[in-house]
């Protein structure tokens, strides 16, 4: 099962913020609640915990699941062993996410505590980290894995170790998840926030397209915004764009394009044709359908730039009516015409679009 989270941070946001927020992203779907605990040191630990409950309380009644972040040395702060989880399971969470590593038998036997609680694991970590717990035998039902957030800009993971270390888990049939990052978002576990995503390359895309990459990557489950709290229109594009039964590429317009080529790009998902080209992802499916309408060539002849989204006119015959999306470039002949481009926040997702696969283009601009 895939699911939508946020983020909450009780230490630093008051109940009323926090059940509004709840309440909003609630009616949008989302179901998971990522929150940390990496902040409860000291004398204010007891008072900040009630807190937390309060919040987490809530939100069960609502139907979300909430996982807490945790680390070695809060286990020695609030005197808690491995091989009793019940403080966990009085504070009513779903699992735990240990932040930082243990041996490996220490997540594999926390696995297998009597409440069912889910030990989630850091899948930033890389290296052998995962081999070595899946080697104590995990129990696999309450075993996860998600990413690391990054607050401090170029500090995010590079688009292939994200791959890398997330194929791990998908090899062992593990569910995960990663986090993208509200513009509007301002509050997180430390002071520092230039953005909490989890991949660099997401840091100052549009929340859709974020959640868009995450998707198209296909190594992931769950999608959790990183940071509080997103506005209405965020928890809403990243919903849409999650649910949607084929991965969308944003796409911005000519103001010239013909009716008939607003109907090409827009009115059903796309094919890839599977005989693959370096020059053009081709969708011949709209030729079909409207090959016997007439597509006057436009007049702005020019080259033809990566991620150009094209319609093939009447002058090439047979071929009318065929979408296409540049991949690399070319001259135009004048038996293409540009209607758009996919967006800049997109270009990068079409090596993630393979052939034979389906996709959708939506229009960014009115």
């Amino acid at each position: 099962m895939k699911r939508l989270g946020i983020s909450l941070y009780p230490d630093q946001s008051s109940f009323d913020q926090n059940k509004a927020y709840l309440e909003m992203a609630h009616k949008y779907g989302y179901t998971r609640i990522f929150t940390s605990l990496l902040q409860m040191y000291g004398d204010d630990g007891e008072d900040l915990f009630a807190v937390f409950s309060q919040t987490i309380d809530y939100a069960n009644r609502l139907g979300f699941q909430t996982i807490v972040d945790i680390n070695p040395a809060l286990f020695k702060e609030l005197k808690i062993s491995y091989d009793d989880l019940s403080f966990f399971k009085k504070l009513n969470v779903w699992g735990l996410r240990l932040d930082e590593g243990f041996t490996g038998a220490e997540e594999a036997r926390m696995t297998r505590n009597p409440y069912g609680l889910k030990i989630e694991l850091n899948m930033s970590r890389g290296t052998n980290y995962l081999a070595s717990i899946m080697a104590y035998e995990p129990d696999r039902d309450n075993l996860l894995g998600c990413h690391n957030f990054y607050p401090q800009a170029f500090t995010g993971l590079s688009d292939q170790i994200f791959a890398e270390y997330s194929q791990q888990y998908r090899d062992y049939g593990l569910h995960t998840a990663a986090f993208v990052s509200s513009p509007t978002g301002k509050i997180g576990p430390w002071v520092v926030n230039d953005g909490l995503p989890t991949m660099e390359s997401d840091r100052h895309r549009s929340i859709a397209s974020q959640t868009s990459h995450l998707v198209m990557t296909g190594l992931i489950d769950d999608v959790i915004i990183g940071n509080a709290f997103a506005s209405e229109a965020e928890l809403q594009q990243v919903a849409a764009n999650f649910v949607a039964p084929y991965p969308i590429l944003h796409a911005d317009m000519l103001p010239g394009m013909l009716p008939i080529e607003a109907k090409i790009a827009f009115e059903a998902p796309h094919l890839y044709r599977g005989d693959a080209s370096a020059y053009l992802l081709r969708d011949t499916q709209p030729r079909v359908k409207y090959g016997k309408e007439g597509i006057a060539p436009h007049d702005n002849h020019q080259s033809f730039e990566h991620g150009d989204i094209l319609v093939v006119n009447d002058a090439y015959g047979r071929y009318k009516g065929e979408l296409q999306i540049v991949l690399t470039s070319f001259a135009d002949d004048g038996q293409r015409n540009k209607i758009g481009q996919v967006s800049a926040d997109d270009l990068g997702f079409l090596d993630l679009i393979r052939p034979w696969s389906t996709f959708v283009l939506e229009k960014t601009n009115a």
